[in-house]
């Protein structure tokens, strides 16, 4: 008889019994999320699942389970002889589908007459999202926060990578989200917000009870992707380590960390023209003129001048957390080594 494995907790993933996770889902379905590690293997196409549906519901259940049989049993063929054409008699895979069901058992019960010790997974993708939502949504945060504030410009992310490298606990949202968290921040496609999730709740899951988290500051939405409420209400009421540095040199690290962005103009022009509605056209137009002359240290100051830091000091007028200062005159690689190592410190003596 075959076996079901059931997850009882997120940070049970990492040790799991099997060689291979596979799920059997529909590309569509993969690509919005699915559990971490696992490969893609479907027994239904997106456009065949479609089709075994509309038979299911227009004509008849029998029928579609008829038609629904030979496709599997297609697809299974072709994975056994390609993508799993080199596996072992004592590999151990476990199978998913969306909710433990038809597609998961079919593809199991065919790699359990070859002789593999395969496994289904208890209640499919739907129960490892269930994981994932009540971690995220309903579970208090594991560790004490304290949040990396300062104003744009001040290499916050920059600063999580430095500290991390150090060994201090960081969760950084804007690489998770694939995001730089302004108007300008984007740097290529974001993850679903399924995705988002399932890769933060993992980060929270492992995360070391007894020592702080260093988290960087952001608004309730990075990019298009909207963070937990209950992470972000933690983060409202966190602790603050805020970076203070003189505008110039905010602007110099601009120029350096959207270098990308600088070398693509008709891109910096298309980001800047999302400043329309807040800044009005006649200003934008005047930031658009200096993206185009090549003025992008000016054109930086500007935009921390009049757009950023004004926005800035709206949110902070809202806030009770207590702030501690860093201030820095350099942001530099020497300056940020300089910064990494004061920060580590304080962190160290909380």
């Amino acid at each position: 008889m075959r076996m079901a494995f059931t997850l009882s907790r997120l940070g049970d993933m990492p040790g799991v019994p099997f060689d291979t996770i596979i799920d059997v889902r529909a590309p569509s379905e993969f690509a919005e999320d699915h559990v971490p590690g696992a490969i893609s293997l479907p027994v239904l196409s997106d456009e065949e699942r479609a089709r075994v549906g509309t038979i299911y519901v227009r004509e008849s259940p029998f029928k579609a389970r008829k038609i629904g049989a030979a496709l599997v049993a297609r697809n299974a063929a072709q994975h056994i002889e390609g993508p799993l054409a080199d596996r072992q008699g004592g590999w151990r895979p476990l199978v998913y589908c969306w909710r433990g069901g038809q597609r998961s058992g079919s593809f199991a019960s065919i790699l359990a007459q070859i002789g593999w010790r395969v496994e289904t997974l208890a209640g499919g993708y739907q129960s490892y999202r269930r994981l994932v939502v009540k971690r995220l949504y309903d579970d208090a945060f594991p560790a004490r926060m304290v949040l990396l504030d300062g104003n744009t410009g001040t290499a916050k992310t920059a600063l999580l990578g430095r500290l991390a490298a150090r060994g201090v606990q960081v969760l950084d949202l804007e690489g998770l989200a694939n995001h730089r968290g302004s108007a300008l921040g984007g740097q290529g496609e974001q993850p679903s917000q399924k995705a988002f999730e399932s890769a933060l709740a993992s980060q929270i899951e492992a995360l070391d009870p007894t020592r702080p988290v260093l988290v960087e500051a952001e608004s309730s939405k990075v990019g298009r992707l909207n963070l937990p409420p209950r992470l972000f209400e933690g983060m409202k009421a966190a602790e603050r380590f805020e970076i203070v540095s003189p505008v110039e040199a905010r602007a110099e690290y601009l120029c350096r960390a959207y270098s990308d962005l600088i070398e693509d103009t008709g891109l910096l022009e298309e980001r800047l023209q999302r400043l329309v509605r807040l800044q009005g056209r006649e200003r934008v137009e005047a930031w658009v003129a200096m993206a185009r002359a090549g003025e992008h240290r000016v054109l930086a100051e500007e935009l921390v001048r009049e757009h950023y830091d004004p926005r800035y000091a709206k949110v902070r007028a809202r806030r009770e957390a207590a702030v501690v200062p860093f201030e820095t005159a350099a942001l530099d690689e020497p300056g940020l080594d300089a910064l990494a190592g004061r920060i580590e410190g304080a962190l160290s003596s909380r």
